[in-house]
């Protein structure tokens, strides 16, 4: 049994009000080295570098993943009834630690390591060296192992990896308010209290009340205007790729060593490695990178920490692409290195897809049959009927061809 802690600590949140913890292991966890990494992870990688106020870290969206969670047990009766006392820890846990493993500017720092978040996330919990694990191993010895099995849907209970990670999860629900809120837009808002209240457990599966299925089309449409205004925004995915294209390079080059880098060129970090890997290292390595005898690295260490930002147009055509890879070739810069190309599918950033029984949003009919959000939404039907269109971004070093 988890141990209660003396009394009910609460953190102040400008999403959730509050965030209340009263198991001591939860408590033990948010105080691990492992866990106060995330508060210097930004959550929307390069997305600060737009909007000014998107400051906000994986600690704070962790926080708020776990309130969710905390919430949905023990306020959604019938879920609430469907869990014994340790598989609500065991959740809870989960949603606190699901982001463990999350690198330097979130999603993009996979592209280096070939790690997935996941991956890394439940490789710190399984670690008997880390905090995160002593603390959970204090409960039960197979809590680490269990906690790991939600966040990569291994666990005997798929309920638990359901309230997580899903189409309809404490996850998404935190970030999209989170992220309009810290954006200052407000894209991402929706009617979490409604949701939640109509929330409900039926033939195993998580679902919503018919009565509730307009506030699951507005939580829908959400993910459908923060995906192409915020998370999407050329101007972060520019910051980015200037980071990308700095890695590529150096990660090549035998001659030129900045220490704090010096772990990235291994096989594959350490989780000792990891752990230290986080934004505030990489921008000093950016600084050392400075004064370093590659030029190209010293000018794109120059761009990230000044925010000297590629330039990019959409849908280019073949001979406007030629002419600025001339110009820049001209002036003595790599076309290879200063321009860069990404397609892009819409169909792979719809908000909602009904790829099969594990991605679809569940609907509980006056009948109490369980039916695909899809069936009964005319906007979800309309969403997914969306023709699958290809556009090309060309990005290029725009202040030289001025």
């Amino acid at each position: 049994m988890a141990q209660k802690t003396d009394e009910t600590k609460v953190l102040r949140d400008p999403i959730h009000g509050y965030i209340h913890v009263n198991d001591q292991v939860i408590w033990e966890c948010i105080n691990a080295r492992e866990f106060q990494r995330l508060h210097r992870i930004h959550q929307l990688g390069g997305d600060f570098q737009v909007y000014h106020t998107a400051e906000h870290s994986r600690f704070s969206h962790s926080l708020g993943v776990y309130e969710i969670t905390r919430r949905m047990i023990f306020e959604v009766q019938s879920l609430s009834q469907a869990l014994n006392e340790e598989e609500k820890i065991e959740v809870l846990c989960a949603a606190l630690l699901h982001d463990l493993g999350h690198g330097p500017f979130s999603h993009f720092f996979e592209t280096i390591t070939q790690i997935p978040h996941e991956q890394m996330t439940t490789s710190l919990i399984l670690d008997p060296k880390t905090q995160v694990h002593q603390a959970l191993v204090k409960v039960d010895s197979q809590l680490p192992k269990r906690v790991a099995g939600i966040i990569n849907h291994t666990h005997p209970k798929a309920i638990l990896s359901q309230i997580i990670s899903s189409q309809l999860d404490a996850d998404r629900m935190d970030f999209l308010l989170r992220d309009a809120y810290e954006t200052g837009t407000s894209y991402g808002t929706f009617d979490l209290e409604r949701v939640l209240r109509t929330l409900r457990v039926h033939e195993g599966k998580l679902c919503v009340k018919e009565s509730g299925m307009h506030s699951i089309e507005d939580y829908i449409m959400a993910r459908y205007h923060m995906y192409w205004q915020v998370y999407l925004h050329p101007d972060a995915k520019s910051y980015e790729n200037l980071i990308r294209i700095f890695f590529v390079h150096y990660l090549k080059q035998e001659k030129v060593s900045i220490p704090i880098f010096e772990p990235l060129k291994q096989k594959r970090l350490s989780n000792e490695d990891f752990i230290l890997m986080d934004e505030y290292r990489l921008m000093v390595g950016f600084q050392e990178a400075l004064r370093c005898s590659d030029p190209l690295l010293r000018d794109l260490a120059c761009r990230i920490l000044d925010r000297h930002l590629f330039g990019w147009i959409e849908d280019p055509e073949w001979d406007q692409e030629q002419k600025i890879k001339d110009k820049l070739q001209d002036i003595g810069l790599d076309p290879a290195i200063y321009t860069i190309e990404e397609i892009s599918q819409s169909k792979a950033y719809l908000p909602y897809q009904e790829s099969d029984e594990n991605t679809t949003i569940w609907i509980l009919n006056s009948k109490s049959k369980l039916e695909p959000l899809s069936s009964c939404s005319e906007i979800v039907k309309a969403l997914l009927k969306m023709p699958n269109t290809t556009k090309k971004r060309f990005y290029f070093e725009k202040e030289a061809l001025q």
